[in-house]
């Protein structure tokens, strides 16, 4: 019986001791995910590249980048969807 209760007791420390939470791991730094996201298109002439964000964000969306600005559209997004399609074209043919 007292070896019960000394086994309980190690294996209660070990638990109260022990973090057993996971926790999130950090992205690498080239890794670039989207909080907030623009409904409003920009001249398609603005725009200097489209990508979409990496898969280990968490929410799907793409990247325009205008000479001055970084914004952020949902992958739903038509606007997004046409200029990504339009750019991937292109870069297929070059």
């Amino acid at each position: 019986m007292k070896t019960l209760c000394l086994a309980v007791t190690l294996l209660l420390l070990t638990v109260c001791c022990c973090n057993a939470m996971p926790s999130a791991l950090p992205l690498p730094e080239n890794v670039r995910c989207c909080a907030q996201f623009t409904e409003q298109p920009v001249p398609k002439r603005n725009v200097r590249k489209i990508y979409k964000t990496s898969h280990q964000c968490g929410q799907k969306a793409f990247i325009v980048e205008t000479l001055r600005r970084e914004l952020c559209y949902r992958q739903s997004f038509p606007w997004a969807l046409k200029v990504y399609k339009e750019f991937s074209d292109t870069a297929d043919i070059q």
